[in-house]
């Protein structure tokens, strides 16, 4: 074989790894893309040492966030949070298209650092608030910055607001809530439900006001408005309408790029979706106190929405274990929509609904414990009777409040109505279930650990929702003659004639469709 002839073969040869090498160069680009370990494109709007740094280091960025990752482990375990949270800083730096590392930090300060600090004062957390926020901001403000079509991080934002702030497994869990309560005050007013200097901003308040809220809160006015149409009427003060509004936004993301989105993404999202409307249907509602702070309740015009959920999304489930779970949830959620619509003293819907429970589950108990209790078994009056007497066994803070709410409003509608004895009936059986919460959980030093609002102030606060001047001018009238209250009660809220009637925003009936699937989704 002559010399020309070997270098014309090792041409060949050398041609042929390149044309392979680059196809399968290709291949990997490829699955490095799907798994986010590289980016597509040059990294926008970063700070130049980002910059940088990201392009500097090369392959070295992974060597070295690994040493920082044990380090940063090193000082948290020492109490060392601050050197820890700037090795965080480090961290995402290095690998700021890795969304997995903006989660985990996030994560790390929202639950982990938090954690660590104690009460500032008595019901006060300051520290770990700011901890906590400093976590959602590191995922709202640089993650989605760095990675905007990141199901992963819009999924952590929802369980945030859904499980740290709106549950109460984090004795801080009420500090968290007003504290994010009154920073949405401004926008969102004193009901939560305000968007039209939002949407439709007048004053130059209003457009500093929309400044803060699209560039600070990374809040998008339009798609507020859309989420609460679709899933609500929310009270936009509490976590529940955010981690909501995020999942939401992940949602979105998945329609426009379902190629970047694994197959568990929408169902993971969609579960942060209808277990953030129960958490706002069980307490979705700020009830304004002027006797004491402000507490909880029930948000029952969200019923439908809850309902349809559950009746829609379990059906897209393919773990046979968590569609039998959420059939589990969806009865327990129907029990409580009736009690609760019962004590709430809206008879029709409870009724309604109570129908709607035997439809759906004829054959399971609804009373715990009474294997008998079927629907069909049972009148509307006698399972209400039956769950209170169980709630006067509960320790829920959020039930009993609700139950004993419930009762005061039965009592003083009666009243109103000239039923004396059911008046003093209902009235006598809130306070003992009130007596009763308190010698169920009070400590070894008789201190109740997470007391109810005194039976005076929680008697207080139904009056004054009872004369709200949308309740009729003559059954407030009666309720203060009956309850020998001032007169001076009514003259602020004296019939007004010529005045249009108070409205509210368009939101789905509570009362549901006759066919077994529910009501039709608004």
């Amino acid at each position: 074989m002559n010399r020309h002839f070997k270098k014309v073969v090792l041409l060949l040869l050398a041609a042929g790894f390149i044309f392979g090498a680059s196809r399968l160069q290709q291949s990997l680009n490829r699955d490095r893309d799907t798994l986010g370990l590289t980016r597509a494109a040059v990294l926008q709007n970063a700070p130049p040492a980002l910059a940088f740094t990201t392009v500097a280091l090369g392959g070295f960025r992974g060597l070295i966030s690994n040493f920082l990752w044990m380090r940063a482990n090193d000082l948290q375990q020492d109490d060392k949070f601050f050197e820890a949270a700037q090795l965080a800083d480090w961290i995402t730096d290095l690998e700021p298209t890795y969304a997995q590392v903006w989660c985990f930090q996030a994560w790390n300060m929202a639950y982990n650092i938090s954690v660590k600090f104690k009460e500032n004062g008595p019901g006060i957390y300051t520290d770990r608030w700011r901890w906590l926020k400093r976590g959602i901001e590191l995922l709202r403000d640089q993650g989605l910055r760095y990675n905007p079509n990141s199901i992963l991080i819009y999924r952590e934002l929802g369980w945030f607001f859904q499980h740290k702030i709106g549950q109460n497994l984090d004795d801080g869990n009420i500090f968290y809530k007003m504290q994010w309560a009154s920073e949405m005050k401004d926008f969102f007013g004193n009901r939560g439900t305000n968007f039209d200097r939002l949407v439709s901003p007048q004053t130059a308040a209003d457009f500093q006001r929309l400044q803060v809220f699209t560039n600070t809160y990374k809040l998008d006015p339009a798609f507020v408005v859309a989420v609460n149409e679709k899933d609500g009427p929310f009270d936009w003060r509490l976590p529940e309408a955010h981690a909501i509004y995020w999942a939401e936004k992940g949602l979105d993301e998945v329609r426009k790029h379902p190629q970047k989105a694994k197959t568990d993404d929408e169902i993971m999202l969609r579960r942060v979706v209808y277990q953030s409307l129960l958490q706002s249907f069980h307490h979705g509602r700020i009830v304004s106190n002027p006797y004491s702070a402000p507490r909880l309740g029930p948000n029952l015009d969200l019923v439908s929405r809850v309902n349809w959920a559950y009746t829609n999304y379990y059906a897209e489930e393919t773990d046979a274990v968590q569609t039998n779970g959420i059939l589990t949830a969806h009865r327990n959620f129907l029990r409580d929509a009736v009690y609760f619509l019962y004590v709430a003293n809206r008879m029709e819907e409870a009724r309604q609904w109570f129908k709607y429970l035997g439809d759906r589950y004829p054959n399971k108990p609804i009373v715990e414990n009474e294997p008998e209790s079927l629907p069909k078994t049972l009148t509307l009056d006698e399972y209400a009777v039956a769950v209170v007497q169980i709630d006067i066994g509960e320790t829920s803070q959020e039930r009993v409040t609700s139950a004993i709410q419930g009762l005061l409003t039965q009592a003083y509608a009666s009243l109103a109505m000239g039923e004396e004895d059911r008046y003093q009936t209902m009235l006598g059986l809130a306070q003992r279930v009130h007596e009763h919460y308190d010698r169920k959980t009070a400590g070894s030093n008789g201190n109740v650990r997470i007391p109810l609002a005194s039976f005076d102030d929680l008697k207080k606060s139904v009056i004054r929702e009872l004369l709200d001047p949308q309740v009729p001018y003559a059954a407030r009238a009666t309720l203060v003659t009956r309850l020998g209250l001032p007169a001076s009660l009514l003259v602020s809220v004296a019939p007004d004639t010529n005045a249009a009637p108070a409205t509210l925003a368009p939101g789905p009936t509570n009362s549901p469709a006759t066919n077994s699937a529910g009501p039709a989704r608004p």
